[in-house]
This record gives C-alpha cells, sequence and structure tokens, in this order.
C-alpha cells in the first residue's frame, strides 16, 4: 500500500458519506427453473440480514450456496422470487431499468478478476463509468486523480493492465468502483485471485477506504482467513439459507453451525492436528492421557490459566498444539492440551476452566 497514502478530498467524503441505511435484506426468496427438468433450483431461501451503514460484512459459504446469487440481487443483476432487496434505502426490487440504472451508481463492485479493459490505462479504467454516466472530462479527471492517490497508483496512471500486477489491478478495480462516490461497496471473491501478501494489503486498503469513506462494504468469500481480517461481521450461508450470523468475534469464538465450526477451525487452531487426530482414541488407555480442547476469549486468552490450574491441581498438563491472536480487536486463544489424571481431576480441571467462561471439550485420549 501507499506509504505516503492521504485521504481523500472533503468533498469527495462528504458526497461518499452521507445519510444512507446500508443493505436491508428482507425475507428473500430466489428460484431457478431447472435446464433440463421441470424441477425448480431454490438459489436463496428466506434470507433476511441487515448490514448497518459503515458496517463490513463478510458472507461465507462453499461454492455453490448462494453467495453470487445474493450478490446479484443487491446490485440489481437479478430479482429476487419474493421479498425486498434494500439499498440506501431505496427498494431495488422494485425500480424500472431507468431508476436501477441511476440506482447502482451508488453500488461499488469490485470483481474476483479484476474486468478490466485491456485497452485503456489504469486512469481510463477507473474513468470509464463517470464516461458512461455524462461526467464532464474536466470532472472525471478532479475525481479520478484522487482515487488512484488513494488505492497507492498515482504513479501507474499511464500504464494497461497488462503492466500491472495483480495486486495493482485490483487496486484499480476498487479505485474504478468509487468514482461514482458509492456509498455501498460489492466485492465478489476479491482476494481470491491473489497471493496471500497481497492479499492482505488489499483487505488493509479496503479497511481503510472504510474508515476514510464510511463505506458499507458486503464481501463474499470462501475464505474464513479473509472474513477474520477484514468484517465487522459475518453470515455464513449453506444451501441457500443462513445458518448463521453475529458479530466475527462471537461466531469465532463460539460457533453454533457445524458448517461454521469447520470454517473457523481452519484459521484459529481448533483443529487437531494430523497426527493427534489419528491417535486420538475414544477410551483411555493404560497410562493414557486425556485430550482437552480449551477456547479463551477475552482478557482470559492472555492470562496464565493453564500453569495456575496445574500448580493447584499439582497435575501435569501438556500443550499439544494452539495459537493466540486477535479477533476483530479482542484477544482469542485456542489450546490442545493432554492432561494425566484421574477422572476426578480431569472433572476439576474442566470445571475450573469453564468457570473462567472459556469453552472445554474432551476430544478423546492419547497412550
Amino acid at each position: 500500500m501507499n506509504a505516503h497514502w492521504q485521504p481523500p478530498p472533503p468533498d469527495l467524503v462528504s458526497a461518499t458519506a452521507t445519510n444512507h441505511s446500508g443493505i436491508v435484506i428482507d425475507k428473500v426468496r430466489k428460484i431457478y427453473a431447472a435446464r433440463k427438468s421441470s424441477a425448480e433450483v431454490v438459489a436463496l431461501d428466506d434470507i433476511s440480514l441487515t448490514v448497518p451503514k459503515g458496517t463490513i460484512l463478510g458472507v461465507i459459504g462453499r461454492s455453490g450456496a448462494g453467495k453470487s446469487t445474493l450478490i446479484r440481487l443487491i446490485n440489481g443483476l437479478d430479482k429476487p422470487s419474493e421479498g425486498r432487496v434494500v439499498v440506501n434505502g431505496v427498494d431495488i426490487t422494485a425500480l424500472d431499468e431507468a431508476a436501477l440504472r441511476q440506482a447502482r451508481r451508488s453500488i461499488g463492485m469490485v470483481f474476483q478478476h479484476f474486468n478490466l479493459l485491456s485497452s485503456r490505462t489504469a486512469f481510463d479504467n477507473v474513468a470509464l463509468p463517470l464516461e458512461i454516466a455524462g461526467t464532464p472530462k474536466a470532472e472525471i479527471e478532479k475525481r479520478v486523480l484522487p482515487l488512484l492517490d488513494m488505492v497507492g497508483l498515482a504513479d501507474k496512471r499511464h500504464r494497461y493492465p497488462a503492466e500491472l500486477s495483480g495486486g495493482q489491478k485490483q487496486r484499480v478495480g476498487i479505485a474504478r468502483a468509487l468514482a461514482t462516490e458509492p456509498s455501498v461497496l460489492l466485492s465478489d471473491e476479491a482476494t481470491s485471485a491473489l497471493d496471500p501478501e497481497t492479499t492482505d494489503q488489499i483487505l488493509d486498503l479496503l479497511k481503510q477506504i472504510n474508515r476514510q469513506l464510511h463505506l458499507t462494504i458486503l464481501f463474499i468469500t470462501h475464505e474464513m482467513a479473509v472474513v477474520k481480517a477484514l468484517a465487522d461481521r459475518v453470515a455464513v450461508i449453506e444451501g441457500g439459507r443462513i445458518v448463521e450470523e453475529g458479530s466475527t468475534f462471537d461466531v469465532f469464538a463460539t460457533p453454533r453451525h457445524e458448517l461454521t465450526r469447520r470454517f473457523v477451525s481452519s484459521v484459529t487452531g481448533s483443529a487437531a492436528p494430523d497426527w493427534l487426530a489419528a491417535a486420538l482414541k475414544p477410551y483411555q488407555p493404560p497410562g493414557g492421557q486425556a485430550v482437552l480442547r480449551i477456547t479463551f476469549k477475552g482478557s482470559d486468552a492472555s492470562q496464565p490459566l493453564l500453569s495456575q490450574i496445574a500448580r493447584s491441581l499439582n497435575i501435569d498438563l501438556n500443550i499439544l498444539s494452539g495459537q493466540v491472536e486477535m479477533i476483530a480487536g479482542h484477544p482469542f486463544g485456542t489450546l490442545i492440551v493432554s492432561a494425566a489424571a484421574s477422572p476426578e481431576q480431569l472433572q476439576q480441571v474442566i470445571t475450573h476452566f469453564s468457570a473462567n467462561n472459556n469453552l472445554v471439550e474432551q476430544l478423546g485420549y492419547v497412550a
């Protein structure tokens, strides 16, 4: 990211940060006719979501879960079979084509594969939506140059897409999405075609844009690491339905749905390592030890509870795996430990940890 990044001009901020209501998805169903049969395909089923103004919501799900259909309904490229989609206080589903074109100017879109025109420079790609809207040439330059500077590409204004890296192309795509001064930004797998380092840079840029312009951002992804890094809130979609929704920290700390637990375990260290999973037994072998997974939330994530309990109960606790990190600004940790303890001592260990509002699960035993 540009080390000399400066906030955009006040007129750009004020134009974007007007009082809008964000996104409201109200009891939406989307049904498609099957191509080779008379059966119907339910892509979305009774979806309700609210994304307050200035919030970043991540929608995560596996391929085919309905994520892309949801985005198409929000930007008006498709209409729901039932329900309403309200953006900035306007019912998108009730607009005719002319009104919809006008409404789309307040909705920016960032794509997975950038969707830049190869025959146009970075400047001209960003300028394209303004040209289509009939914006005067002098006004276009006043708007495009600050946007290129915002995304760290002021010195690349005359470069063509073939001369840019993947991360730079996505920065052009982000600047283009902001050209019409939207209050809502939609992102469709915007980082899945990028390497990890470039992904981190793009996510940092999106967070900075959210803070500076107070944009409402809804992004879809299949990567929980992206949700962890970017989202204020997260919705998990499976089979066209929202199966879990809440603040990012709450969903990571106490996932309720099995799919969410699988997603979360991939980035929090809560999944048992392969070597340990292969060694786990459902019963205690002679001389075996119990294996516990302990999830620490809030301040407890950085407290020496493990050593305190080991001393208090006079037992050995061996750390097998785990990590401690920050999620949505809160400490969060997961440890998998083995305990050489009698059943009575083991229950005491579980009671001690649980009393501190931590989640304790017994995974099994190891020899």
